[in-house]
């Protein structure tokens, strides 16, 4: 009776906590939300209280001893009688029935604590608050039995005196989770029945399905395994998001506003997206967004704009990196969607890419992604298709593609200081030579800032080309030769109509943007907006020269091709070494200038053998893919003699070097003497370009011989120097050396 006179203070004094809940603010500090949510969650907490505290009642009443210091560590004679005379299902505490005035007193106390319940859930109600333990109970399907036993596991990760009542409960101090039996053994009456309730301790289903539950191992029978709540969902209860272990720093929560950038960013796409999402579908099922495309800024642009719009969090999570730590595609998936549903998020999931096998994804994701009910959007680079799965759930695909010309434009004006966008900056060539991503562009801006300010000087155009240049793909340098531009239109002698050939090949790479965007030539007369060249002429006449000059005035790389290292007698191998070229060249915004053309590009013959066939084949292959280059490929070649017309056709430009006549040679000796190499004042061009019919990669070597001659006198380049340097050359290239040539006068 002692017992029991106890055990009814403690009902009272546990009856007016719960009254004393009832009135106590424990949200003054906390936003409404959050602390009415806190306060439910302590409601309920009351209600296991009273289911714990009926349970203890019962394991004293039959005879356990809390005092004893090695109980759950033996089991004694008496207790292993004990326990061949239980009935079956039936827990210690069941094995004795409490007096009808504390059976009495439990059932008030628990009426009380449910009641304090269904008061704070009518409280909620009322201001428009969504109680977290609530929303998480609706979001994951969970009935009553599935939240009781989902409390049961969140207690002891808010209040350790639940470990030490587990460990009591379950007869092993070192058992401080709850187990599946103690579970049962509080929610459930006594018998065979109760073991109907494992099915919610299934892999399918909600508690583990959604991976509320964990279990702390899959090795111990069903009835013995530990269960313990998933930490994120823990921290969530509690006001903040906090991912999963597996997702780590890959995920993250914000509130996204409505603003400037991501308006500018995803203007491309904006009708789509509204429509998509605000556009009731007829199925009344939201779809699957797919972002594709190599403008990840973009994409992410769009996503938190469409989360302003509908004013949702979005929760941003990266499969690729995720994945990358060894947890498997599929559990990054699941635990990313189950976080949208708990947060009420959209989910964005980016790095699609590593989830696909050969451009496709896993039918196994695809099923979980459109089981999902909500919306939810996947973003990678590569456009895939879906296969392997009978979905009911439509995909809706979204290229984000780099920005087009009036794009970029306004993106590199977006991205610019106030105070920099009051300098001369030339935005429009800058755009519209460099195929930049949004990344990309962002990216060269803070580095032109950074080149400003080691300059010591306002920003200017040259550092936005320059740090363009920079930004843009470099991997070309590991199969091509890349040239630093060293000339002007001052240092190149041609005659009029190549050097007005030049002029107007600048000035269609500049006027790309307006004819083929703004005024739609591109849609129907251009297959694609590159520039196809051909330089043609004697060695020396200066076709590397030109491409350089075109690349100093476009602010454009120049990379050097040699076909001759590319071209294989091995069948379909020219073709795989020209397409490892092009492939890194397409995001690399430079000029490809393919030297020693003549290895591939001789006249074109008819079949009559298999050589010829492929010989052919490889020629066909190489138009194909400079006409679908974006950008500037310039082919050289000696002589254009063996190139026929259906070649030639297909190239926008040809441009013939001649070898330079009396008067073009007098002007290269003068272009090409450099003005600091002290000279003797007789020097006389005139007669060297009159008595020397020489290319200008002739007179080239000469004067660079005769200045080494000069520095070996230890004076000054005379004409005895230059004519020595003539001979030489003239040796080298294996022509007659006219004694009389070689004497001044």
């Amino acid at each position: 009776m002692e017992d029991c006179c106890l055990c009814m203070a403690g009902l009272r004094s546990m009856k007016n906590w719960v009254s004393d809940q009832a009135t106590k603010n424990i949200t003054a500090q906390l936003p409404l939300e959050i602390g009415l949510s806190l306060e439910y969650l302590e409601a309920e907490l009351g209600r296991l209280d009273v289911l714990i505290h009926r349970e203890v009642r019962r394991w004293q009443r039959a005879g356990q001893d809390p005092g004893d210091p090695f109980r759950g560590q033996y089991v004694s004679d008496a207790e292993a009688s004990a326990l061949t005379q239980r009935p079956f299902g039936t827990s210690w505490g069941r094995t004795v029935v409490l007096e009808p005035q504390e059976r009495q007193a439990f059932a008030d106390a628990l009426a009380q604590a449910e009641q304090h319940v269904r008061s704070l859930v009518k409280t909620a109600r009322r201001q428009g608050t969504v109680l977290r333990l609530e929303r998480l109970a609706s979001a994951f399907g969970l009935d009553r039995f599935d939240l009781d036993a989902f409390l049961i596991c969140l207690a002891p990760a808010l209040d350790l005196r639940y470990e030490h009542l587990y460990g009591y409960l379950q007869d092993d101090v070192t058992r401080k989770r709850p187990g599946v039996n103690l579970t049962l053994d509080l929610l459930c009456e006594p018998g065979a029945g109760r073991l109907l309730m494992l099915s919610h301790f299934a892999d399918d289903a909600p508690l583990f399905k959604y991976h509320l539950l964990e279990r702390a191992s899959d090795l111990a029978p069903l009835l013995g395994q530990t269960l313990q709540v998933d930490e994120t969902i823990v921290a969530w209860l509690l006001g903040r998001y906090q991912p999963h272990a597996d997702l780590g720093a890959h995920a993250s929560l914000s509130w996204p506003e409505e603003d400037e950038a991501n308006e500018l960013l995803a203007a491309p796409l904006k009708a789509q997206l509204d429509h998509a999402v605000f556009t009731s579908p007829s199925d009344g099922g939201l779809p699957v967004l797919v972002f594709y495309g190599p403008d990840g800024a973009s994409q992410v642009a769009a996503a938190r704009r469409l989360s302003a719009q509908v004013h949702r969090p979005l929760l941003q999570v990266d499969l690729a990196a995720a994945t990358q730590t060894g947890v498997f595609p599929l559990r990054a998936l699941r635990l990313a969607l189950r976080d949208a549903r708990l947060t009420g998020a959209i989910v964005f999931l980016v790095g699609w890419d590593a989830c696909l096998a050969d451009g496709v994804s896993s039918p196994e994701l695809l099923a979980e992604l459109c089981a999902y009910p909500d919306l939810a959007i996947i973003a990678g680079r590569a456009s895939w298709h879906p296969r392997g799965i009978d979905r009911g759930r439509r995909l809706l695909w979204l290229e984000f593609p780099i920005p087009a010309y009036a794009q970029r434009h306004a993106l590199w004006k977006h991205f610019l200081d106030q105070a920099d966008s009051e300098n001369s900056l030339d935005l429009t060539s800058l755009a519209g030579q460099f195929l930049l991503t949004t990344d990309q562009i962002r990216d060269a801006m803070a580095l032109a800032r950074d080149m400003a300010a080691q300059r010591v000087g306002p920003l200017q155009s040259l550092d936005l080309f320059a740090a363009a240049r920079a930004h843009s793909s470099s991997r070309l340098a590991a199969l091509a030769r890349k040239i630093e531009p060293r000339y002007t239109w001052q240092d190149i002698i041609l005659p009029d109509d190549p050097l007005v050939l030049l002029c107007e090949i600048v000035a269609t790479v500049r006027g790309r943007p307006l004819v083929l965007d703004e005024w739609g030539v591109g849609q129907k007369l251009v297959s694609s907006a590159g520039v196809t060249i051909l330089f043609s002429g004697p060695p020396g006449t200066g076709k590397t020269m030109a491409a350089e000059v075109i690349a100093a005035e476009l602010g454009l790389d120049l990379y050097k091709i040699d076909l001759s290292t590319v071209v294989s007698k091995y069948i379909g191998e020219t073709e795989k070494n020209l397409e490892r070229i092009f492939k890194e060249a397409e995001n690399s915004n430079a000029i490809l200038f393919f030297d020693e053309a003549d290895a591939i590009f001789g006249k074109r013959s008819e079949v009559k053998d298999s050589h010829d066939r492929y010989a052919n084949i490889e020629i066909s292959y190489l138009l194909q893919r400079m006409e679908a280059y974006n950008g500037v490929t310039v082919l050289a070649t000696n002589l254009r003699a063996n190139l026929d017309d259906a070649f030639t056709r297909r190239l926008q430009f040809a441009v013939d070097f001649p070898f330079p006549e009396q008067v073009h040679r007098l002007r290269i000796w003068q272009a090409l003497f450099p003005p600091d190499v002290p000279r003797d004042p007789g020097l006389d061009f005139d007669l060297l370009a009159r008595r020397f019919k020489l290319a200008g990669g002739n007179i080239r070597n000469i004067i660079v011989s005769a200045a080494y001659l000069a520095a070996a006198d230890g004076k000054h380049v005379t004409m005895d120097h230059l004519l020595h340097g003539a001979r030489r050359e003239l040796q080298k290239m294996g022509r007659w050396v006219n004694e009389a040539d070689m004497r001044v006068g």
